[in-house]
């Protein structure tokens, strides 16, 4: 090989065995510099082995980071999510952080990692912390079973059942004030138990619009499952020709055996919450790959709403025996399967699904009750045809059993696709 030019000066120099080339002296350079920095421009005396300097210092030294081969790919998605990286209590945290914006298994290969979780462990470590930091595997503590919320999720159904036997005893204008304060007491109850325990919502400021209108959907849904039955059958045929009175025998029925089993059944609702976070939190801890997770919470789903639907069965059964009623089994188990499924979905961050169906399901039951009664004041049959022919075939019960039947459905089936996620169950999140 032939000589090159170094530095433009036309100074030369000869290939060295490394393929760089030793320069010639330099003018105003000391006696022996070399180009110590390769590829930087940089002249001056190269330090010695022991790191002291030998002769006078480098003139403008620059120590250049260590280079990589390829950009660093997860440096990128730390800055990404560095706020969730920051704020997160362990990796498990951020893996289920990364799972709800979109990262999986997949996606973890690309960074040179196994899983998602084991990438959130990487991201993690690497996040700077100031103090003393916990181990990046501790498991999410279990939710404990406390007594305040175990006594509340009983109270309505106490109160409930208190009610039920002041009506059966009550005559005349007493009846109608047992009813309102019972209904009352309920309510507060029912709203007691919602606010604690596995039954709460989700932390943080609450969307009043979608609340308010999902708390009048679900009172509404109630109200017709002790109401709508007979007020329907009553339109259909002619009536009401009088108020509700609150007996069974009455002119227009009132069903306080779906009514007592939904209020006895809130316990039930709560102790089934509880294993699902329980168990979601045991499987999130020993997962290691999303698809595993999914993959084991989905039984723990289904087994948990099968719990719930089998436990309801048996509080329908046993309040019709005593009350010496109808069991209205397949509206009322529609209802407590719908009411079951929206408020997990709501305590795990999934608020619009639960309030979009269960407006779907109270709408379906007042157009039901509207077109015959629009149909009775002008005259015109056409509207109330539909409703009519499925009152006829199947009863008054068919409409809130096909409304929240659908709904539940739709719910459940939803719910399996991402209740089963391990965002769902992170100790922290963003409402969706």
């Amino acid at each position: 090989m032939g000589v090159r030019d170094v530095d433009g000066s036309g100074a030369v120099g000869e290939p060295s065995e490394a393929g760089t080339s030793v320069g010639l002296d330099r003018p105003g350079m000391p006696k022996g510099a070399e180009p110590w920095n390769a590829g930087s421009g940089e002249w001056g005396i190269a330090p010695a082995d022991d790191g002291d300097a030998v002769g006078p210092q480098p003139v403008g030294r620059r120590l250049a980071a260590p280079r990589r081969g390829a950009a660093d790919p997860v440096k990128a998605l730390l800055h990404r999510h560095r706020e969730l990286c920051e704020q997160a209590v362990d990796s498990l945290e951020i893996a289920a952080g990364l799972e709800a914006h979109g990262v999986t298994d997949r996606t973890a290969a690309r960074f040179r990692h196994r899983d998602v979780f084991s990438l959130a462990e990487e991201l993690y470590a690497r996040v700077p912390r100031t103090g003393e930091r916990g181990p990046a595997t501790e498991p999410l503590p279990a939710p404990r079973v406390r007594a305040d919320w175990v006594l509340l999720t009983l109270l309505p159904g106490a109160l409930g059942t208190a009610t039920v036997a002041g009506l059966r005893l009550a005559h005349g204008q007493p009846r109608l004030l047992t009813a309102l304060a019972g209904i009352l007491a309920v309510a507060l109850a029912t709203r007691a138990a919602l606010r604690r325990g596995p039954l709460a919502g989700p932390s943080g400021p609450p969307a009043w619009h979608t609340a308010n209108a999902t708390r009048a959907c679900t009172f509404w849904l109630l109200g017709y499952a002790l109401l709508g039955d007979g007020l329907l059958h009553a339109v259909v045929t002619g009536g009401p020709d009088a108020l509700p009175t609150g007996a069974p025998d009455g002119p227009w029925p009132t069903a306080t055996t779906p009514a007592l089993a939904l209020t006895l059944a809130c316990a039930p609702a709560a102790w089934c919450a509880h294993l699902l976070t329980a168990g979601a939190r045991r499987r999130l801890a020993g997962s290691r790959g999303l698809e595993d997770f999914t993959a084991a919470s989905r039984p723990l789903l289904l087994g948990t709403f099968a719990l719930f639907v089998g436990a309801l069965t048996a509080l329908l059964v046993m309040c019709g025996t005593v009350l010496h009623e109808s069991v209205a089994s397949p509206q009322t188990l529609a209802l407590g399967a719908l009411l079951l499924l929206a408020r997990l979905l709501t305590v795990h961050h999934h608020r619009h699904a639960p309030a979009v169906l269960l407006g779907a399901a109270a709408a379906t039951e007042a157009v039901a009750l509207a077109l015959p009664t629009v149909a009775r004041l002008t005259g015109w049959a056409v509207p109330a045809a539909p409703v009519r022919t499925l009152v006829h075939a199947w009863g008054a019960a068919a409409v809130p059993a096909l409304a929240c039947g659908t709904a539940a459905l739709a719910l459940l089936l939803h719910a399996v696709r991402t209740l089963t996620q391990a965002s769902a169950h992170a100790p922290t999140g963003a409402p969706e």
